[in-house]
């Protein structure tokens, strides 16, 4: 059984708990605006959906590479499935994106030669997706990307200038942005849209690979037994979590100060993790990634751990920082 790479699993991990904080916010009130709706706007919002699209391309890679191409057909098909599941309670879903954009274009891309041309592709779509407004026309470009990375498997040494570089972006176009009407207006001005967008793209690189570098050191290794089972459990957590945002949401509007949204996805986060550290002790998949699996190959698949023995190990991959 392919052994899962642990540093995509804590970085997955980090993206969920992030969508968690911005998805609480995003459905309070807004006005009058806070110092915590300026700082999640400014540093958080629309920072952590590129990184779980990137994610989500780069595993795709490997689940082609072990299961083909024909099965990729039935797993994206019960993606959808869950995505219109969660449409009946959450409008904001995009497991129904990720599904269509997976098909129409991961699907086709993984037949080009692997690496450059699907990594020129992705920057093309990319600055179309940007072009064209940001939001969810950024994920083809995120899935194409990650396809691409896990392709190439970039050495570990290129985190540091690839976070520097990034940080440094960022946080001039963060600038530039709240030094515009957007920061204190938020107008749909084209330019002042697309400086945010970047903004949040480079956001999302350096956090990214910020992560990645911490999970290098020491203390690393303290933060991705937090972090891994969060993601090891996504799909699960992602779900679960908009339904707390939807049952949550009378208490958040009712908060003036917006105090409640980081109680609200703290509180969350801390019970996920918990609960999925205590599940993969006992089950090698999540309940929904279970569900899902069994779905996709259409039979029932193992799920209990036998005693003493882990069937479905996390190991370090080598060929990934």
């Amino acid at each position: 059984m392919t052994p899962r790479i642990r540093a995509l699993d804590a970085l997955r991990g980090f993206a969920v708990a992030g969508i968690m904080l911005v998805n609480t916010w995003q459905h309070g009130p807004h006005q009058p605006r806070t110092g915590i709706d300026l700082t999640i706007e400014a540093l958080f919002q629309s920072r952590f959906y590129p990184i779980f699209s990137l994610l989500f391309g780069m595993s795709f890679v490997l689940f082609l590479r072990r299961a083909g191409r024909w099965r990729l057909l039935p797993r994206l098909f019960w993606l959808f499935c869950f995505g219109l599941a969660q449409h009946a309670f959450y409008e904001g879903e995009v497991l129904t994106d990720y599904a269509f954009y997976g098909l129409a274009l991961l699907l086709p891309a993984s037949f080009l030669s692997a690496g450059p041309p699907v990594l020129l592709l992705a920057a093309g779509v990319t600055v179309w997706g940007v072009w064209a407004g940001g939001g969810i026309l950024l994920i083809p470009g995120m899935f194409l990307l990650g396809m691409a990375l896990m392709q190439l498997r970039p050495p570990a040494r290129r985190l540091l200038p690839g976070f520097a570089v990034s940080a440094l972006a960022s946080a001039l176009l963060v600038l530039a942005w709240t030094t515009s009407d957007g920061w204190a207006t938020g107008p749909r001005d084209p330019r002042i849209w697309t400086v945010y967008t970047v903004a949040a793209l480079t956001g999302a690189a350096a956090l990214s690979t910020g992560v990645l570098l911490i999970l290098r050191t020491r203390p690393g290794g303290r933060l991705s037994g937090v972090l891994e089972p969060l993601g090891r459990t996504a799909l699960t957590n992602y779900l679960t979590g908009t339904a707390v945002v939807v049952l949550t949401s009378p208490l958040v509007h009712a908060d003036p100060t917006r105090w409640s949204v980081v109680a609200v996805a703290a509180l969350t986060v801390t019970a996920q993790a918990l609960f999925s550290r205590w599940w993969l002790t006992r089950y090698r998949y999540g309940p929904l990634e279970w569900a899902w699996r069994c779905l996709t190959w259409f039979r029932l698949v193992p799920n209990r751990l036998e005693s003493g023995r882990d069937h479905h190990r996390a190991v370090p991959d080598p060929r990934l920082p």
